[in-house]
């Protein structure tokens, strides 16, 4: 497992580093739309042929579950990768996004990568062995309820018909805990989670890539993610509730009224 885990690390920092070099160069990025409020640059395409080349390098075999490529190949090892989570961020020039790269194995979630290649955090995880920052071991916080509570939370951007329920549910959080933060990019939201930065984060409509990694490193820190209408796994229906184990429970009795 230690092996698969490093190839995805240097992975992950290769594709992180294509992001940040482009950065300086926003001009020359080339910006195409995929839907709603749903965008896609030659960075992304680039960041995920470099984390797909990388693998297969050293596991020519294995599958992936891309975002910008689909589906290539089939087996029992399959890699979920967003090769740059949170798009509209970077082509804004907004420092806040990342790599996220995931194995699965089996039909479970066994290795976890988060890269934030503007703080250069690395954030690992390997199914029953804990979740790392820069090779620290980190837990969620131990808060035990809303009071005082920093939430995380996405907007329903690429679709708006959950926008009444959702801004019912935002205005509830705000009046119930410490505060509200949109950083924009889910799988980095997962992992501050996980290191204790955040205390609980809900989102709708994300996708499995987004949240593959994250969600592995999260519950490896001893969170809880679950699906906030408690019909599909998580990771089809990509709307989530998670946080630490309290808050996590709260977060969910106060948002389940107004779905």
């Amino acid at each position: 497992m230690q092996a698969l885990l490093n190839i995805a690390v240097k992975a992950a920092r290769r594709a992180g580093e294509i992001a940040t070099r482009q950065l300086k160069h926003l001009d020359e990025v080339h910006v195409r739309s995929k839907g709603i409020n749903d965008f896609v640059t030659q960075v992304d395409d680039a960041a995920e042929e470099c984390i797909i080349s990388t693998i297969q390098k050293y596991y020519p075999d294995h599958a992936f579950l891309a975002e910008e490529s689909g589906i290539r190949g089939e087996n029992d090892y399959t890699w979920i990768i967003d090769p740059l989570d949170g798009t509209t961020n970077f082509i804004h020039g907004f420092p806040v996004f990342s790599v996220s790269i995931a194995l699965r194995i089996k039909g479970r979630l066994s290795i976890g990568v988060v890269y934030d290649p503007n703080r250069q955090e690395i954030f690992t995880a390997i199914r029953g062995r804990g979740a790392q920052c820069e090779g620290h071991k980190i837990r969620v916080s131990g808060r035990r309820g809303l009071e005082g509570a920093l939430i995380g939370t996405g907007f329903p951007y690429r679709s708006h018909d959950r926008m009444k329920s959702y801004l019912a549910m935002l205005e509830q959080v705000l009046l119930n805990t410490a505060g509200v933060r949109r950083p924009g990019s889910a799988a980095l939201d997962l992992v501050n989670l996980a290191a204790g930065r955040l205390d609980g984060f809900w989102e709708f409509g994300l996708k499995t890539w987004d949240i593959a990694a994250g969600s592995l490193i999260l519950r490896e820190a001893g969170g809880l993610i679950s699906e906030i209408e408690e019909k599909d796994d998580y990771l089809l229906s990509g709307n989530i509730i998670a946080g630490s184990p309290k808050v996590h429970d709260a977060l969910k009795k106060l948002l389940t009224p107004h779905l």
